[in-house]
């Protein structure tokens, strides 16, 4: 059983679980969704919808080397949401 199943009910039971995603599993299904969307709209209009897979991927690498992207600041100032891999720059922020 790991460290995280364990104190997963001593959470719950205290109260402090959050129900909102982390800002990286919903940046994790944005990205997702906006390559799926791009290749059916590749195969069945025009090629040039690779370009929004191509955007998608430089965002990925922008969130990876920076700590953001632009899709990250706008989720964090629309819902508020936290990243649980840079938890120290949301603390100065």
């Amino acid at each position: 059983m790991s460290a995280t199943a364990c104190s997963r009910p001593a959470r719950e039971e205290a109260g402090a679980v959050d129900q909102r995603w982390p800002l990286e599993r919903v940046l994790f299904a944005l990205a997702g969704s906006m390559t799926l969307l791009s290749a059916a709209l590749a195969v069945l209009i025009s090629p040039w919808f690779l370009l929004l897979t191509a955007f998608v991927g430089v965002n990925q690498w922008l969130y990876v080397i920076f700590g953001a992207c632009p899709a990250s600041l706008i989720l964090r100032r629309l819902f508020s949401l936290r990243s649980v891999l840079y938890p120290r720059r949301e603390a100065d922020s």
